[in-house]
């Protein structure tokens, strides 16, 4: 009997070896984003993005190095906070990941890039816009939005030349995001001829702008620029109407989400909005987006908020160059995710420069019409 006990443990270790060695590589891929705090429905969307990224390739049976790999996905929430943001992102290079897809925010991309470029983990964010987080110097800063010059200049430029704006007033939420953008708008303001009478500042939880809106008003402000996120942008718009402001209310990509019009209670006023989204398509290209669009609504059952396209791009771009270099190796496939030229995404075609960022990067402007966003036009 112990024989025969003995071959069939035999048998089952030998079967569970043959079991192990079927298994698929484990290819680990780090998200970071806010999934709580007052922007978590932007965390979400991003990590939703890239969910259903990592979905569509272990659906592939994607090969690498000779072996079938399996794609996972490390999602870490950083509360939009730098200090948790660097606190996640040294969780997961601790956890072993090959790439990282985030952050959300330019606040907390900038210092957690540190912790992965001296881990040599290549590092895309998908929304981060402030310049200065491809002007490091690391090798490993990627990102696939255009930055705050080129949206905050366009914003600028078009407040004077387009709006007709005659005296404009600037707010920011004194991030890295929010303070960049505008500092980038005033600039384009003041290179179309235009006049910015008011500079204000507030925060990133600020709840009353009673304050600064008073002031903006009485220096019959027709232009109200906000350097921010929705759910400081939202309440802001709300607090302009009670106090009689029927200027035009512009931002960037912070503010030109889906839940704007929910977040200011019904107030908007049709196109009293216009906002830019660091990125866009049109014509054919436009089709893909649309159908990824489509493809998210029926795989979530909610409709995508802003990010969620560019972290599913992100994802794919790196996992290609994963592929061409027959290698997840960060080391490896690092050179390749650089060299990443003409890439067909939903978003658009993905090619990188020297620093990392998106070659002729586009930006749609959008408004509000009805409670619902509605493209303007795609501008480079």
């Amino acid at each position: 009997m112990q024989f025969k006990y003995n071959l069939v443990v035999g048998a089952v270790a030998l079967g569970l070896a043959g079991v192990a060695l079927a298994q698929d590589a484990v290819v680990r891929i780090g998200h970071v984003g806010p999934t709580s705090g007052n922007i978590a429905h932007l965390g979400k969307d991003n990590e939703l993005g890239a969910r259903m990224a990592i979905d569509e390739l272990n659906a592939k049976g994607v090969t690498i190095g000779g072996k079938k790999v399996k794609f996972e996905l490390l999602a870490e929430d950083d509360a939009a906070d730098p200090k948790q943001g660097t606190a996640a992102a040294q969780k997961l290079v601790d956890s072993g990941v090959h790439g990282v897809v985030g952050h959300l925010n330019s606040g907390t991309t900038i210092p957690a890039s540190k912790i992965y470029s001296d881990a040599g983990i290549p590092q895309i964010s998908p929304s981060s816009t402030n310049p200065r987080y491809t002007r490091q110097g690391f090798k490993t800063t990627f990102r696939v939005v255009a930055d705050d010059v080129h949206l905050g200049n366009t914003l600028g430029k078009y407040a004077v030349n387009t709006l007709k704006g005659k005296a404009i007033a600037v707010i920011d939420d004194r991030t890295a995001y929010g303070q960049g953008v505008a500092d980038e708008f005033e600039k384009g303001v003041k290179a179309a001829g235009g006049t910015v009478v008011a500079r204000e500042f507030t925060h990133e939880k600020a709840t009353d702008f009673t304050a600064i809106l008073t002031s903006i008003k009485a220096k019959k402000a027709d232009i109200v620029f906000y350097g921010g996120m929705d759910a400081v942008g939202g309440p802001m718009l709300r607090q302009m109407k009670s106090l009689g402001i029927n200027a035009k209310f512009m931002g960037g990509d912070g503010i030109c989400t889906g839940e704007l019009p929910k977040l200011a209670a019904g107030t908007l006023a049709d196109d009293q909005v216009v906002c830019a989204e660091a990125g866009g398509v049109e014509g054919e290209e436009k089709k893909a987006m649309d159908d990824f669009k489509a493809a998210f609504k029926k795989k979530f059952g909610i409709d995508v908020q802003l990010y969620a396209p560019y972290v599913y791009d992100a994802v794919m771009v790196m996992a290609t160059a994963m592929q061409k270099a027959d290698s997840w190796d960060p080391a490896k496939y690092l050179p390749v995710l650089a060299k990443t030229d003409g890439y067909k995404g939903v978003t658009g075609t993905i090619s990188f420069d020297e620093k990392g960022d998106l070659k002729n990067g586009a930006l749609t402007l959008f408004t509000y019409r009805g409670g619902k966003r509605e493209q303007i036009a795609v501008v480079r």
